[in-house]
């Protein structure tokens, strides 16, 4: 009985997500919708742990050997900071907030490193 709740409520905020999307997406600012921040939140709760080698990539490349410690302990702050955005922005999804559900964190998704 209690699956079936859970099911039904998640059924309902997908429902609400997507379909305030369509309705808004024209009024968006540089092409971000609901779905998009929806996605993001659901990426930054699931994958915030690539905070860690992201972050030691990008500081290696900036500073060379010595970027490794830096950019360990800057992941693993960011791993933190990546999930609660992630949550905070999974749950206001349906919200412009900010406006035109721009992303709060750079870069957008935590794979951005990689690229």
């Amino acid at each position: 009985m209690k699956k079936f709740r859970t099911y039904r409520l998640v059924a309902f905020t997908a429902l609400m997500l997507f379909s305030y999307s369509n309705a808004h997406a024209q009024h968006s600012v540089a092409g971000h919708t609901s779905a998009q921040k929806f996605g993001r939140g659901l990426a930054g709760m699931t994958c915030g742990f690539l905070e860690i080698p992201g972050n030691i990539v990008k500081e290696t490349h900036a500073k060379g050997a010595v970027g490794f410690p830096i950019g360990l302990a800057t992941g693993l702050g960011m791993t933190v900071t990546r999930e609660l955005v992630g949550v905070y922005e999974f749950i206001t999804a349906p919200f412009p907030m900010p406006s035109g559900f721009r992303p709060i964190l750079t870069p957008e998704y935590p794979w951005d490193y990689f690229e």
